[in-house]
């Protein structure tokens, strides 16, 4: 009868255990509706995203920024489930990490354009490049060949191949013989004055105060196809809180504050989650 009781008192025990815990878990999945802890590159990323914070937790939703310094972790943390959602990075970057990485991300619409420019320490115009000079290119493959069609824009150079995926490789035509340097993006802007021009990302160029627009010899065309976008797993795109994220940073607030805090180096370019252009 002990041996009973005792087993009945342990199951009554494990019950209540059980229910406690499920509801503790639903408090907290419950919880994460509401919060969202996003993954940025300092500026202009973590500014902007900023500028909409209080908006959103006017809406009842908390928005927490994680601030990164390279490309890498912020779609690992992404698909690993450290962080919610990221905004860095333009659509073929995310497309080509992906893809090499099998991680399951998808857009969730685009804010803007940072335009890549050429910058020179020592050289006013780019017909001044002499025989031999060097130039510093972004490492990763998408901004590499992202610089080299720039640079294929200007009469520098031929590529043999089209598209993002461009190499150092693919150089068909050189007639100034210009020797390219691969560089992690994110370190040109610290050494670019020891080439005769770099080509460097408007986020990077804008945290060294270098301005794309004024401090450039050449700047890519406002069309630019590199819409900075907000990346979340593909399984949530469509949960409220991200569109409601997504809803605030699109918005005249938003357009209004890029432009008249970085001079034409960063561009709104409001675009829904197929790439259609959002009023």
């Amino acid at each position: 009868m002990k041996k009973k009781n005792v087993l009945v008192l342990t199951l009554a025990l494990l019950l209540v255990f059980t229910t406690v815990f499920a509801s503790a878990c639903g408090k907290k999945e419950a919880a994460s509706d509401n919060e969202i802890v996003i993954g940025v590159s300092p500026s202009p990323h973590a500014d902007i995203i900023k500028q909409i914070v209080e908006d959103l937790d006017n809406e009842g939703i908390k928005v927490t920024i994680k601030e990164y310094s390279e490309y890498v972790q912020p779609n690992l943390d992404l698909a690993e489930g450290e962080i919610d959602a990221n905004f860095f990075q333009h659509i073929p970057y995310l497309e080509e990490f992906a893809t090499e990485r099998d991680l399951d991300l998808a857009i969730l619409g685009g804010i803007h354009i940072e335009p890549m420019g050429i910058f020179s320490t020592t050289l006013n115009s780019l017909d001044e490049l002499k025989e031999g000079d060097e130039v510093m290119i972004p490492n990763d493959t998408t901004n590499c060949g992202r610089a080299l069609l720039l640079c294929q824009e200007l009469g520098l150079i031929k590529l043999g191949v089209e598209g993002v995926n461009a190499t150092e490789k693919d150089i068909t035509e050189n007639p100034k013989n210009l020797k390219f340097t691969a560089l992690e993006a994110a370190a040109i802007p610290t050494v670019y004055g020891d080439a005769a021009i770099a080509v460097i990302n408007g986020n990077y160029a804008i945290q060294h105060e270098l301005n794309p627009v004024e401090d450039s010899l050449a700047i890519e065309d406002a069309n630019s196809p590199y819409v900075n976008i907000i990346a979340v797993r593909s399984d949530e795109v469509d949960a409220e809180k991200f569109q409601k994220l997504l809803a605030a940073l699109q918005t005249d607030k938003i357009k209004d504050y890029i432009e008249e805090n970085y001079d034409g180096s960063v561009v709104p370019a409001f675009t829904d989650s197929e790439g259609n252009k959002v009023d």
